[in-house]
């Protein structure tokens, strides 16, 4: 089993309420997708409620493979959600690891 963790950090110059529009709205289409991406096993994203952290938004998902993970990332639909923060990120960070 492969772990996927990406963390997001979001541009300091966004209003709160513009970051958390769009990390809801990332929130949702990411969650949305084990419905259309059949090699995701798990997935959930959380937004960080302690402001005083570094990072806003972490994804957690489970895979069987890294080609899944592979899979994952290049489906039209992920592209599409992860295009939803694109222009907001001012970084992003991602560990995948085997069980």
């Amino acid at each position: 089993m492969i772990k996927h963790i990406v963390l997001f950090k979001l541009k300091k110059e966004l209003t709160t309420a513009e970051k958390v529009s769009v990390a809801k709205e990332f929130k949702d289409a990411i969650e949305a997708l084990p419905a259309k991406i059949s090699v995701i096993r798990k997935v959930e994203v959380g937004l960080n409620i302690n402001l005083n952290e570094t990072w806003d938004i972490a994804l957690y998902s489970e895979f069987d493979s890294l080609d899944d993970v592979k899979v994952y990332a290049t489906h039209p639909d992920h592209v599409a959600a992860a295009g939803i923060i694109a222009n907001a990120k001012e970084s992003r960070s991602c560990v995948d690891y085997e069980l």
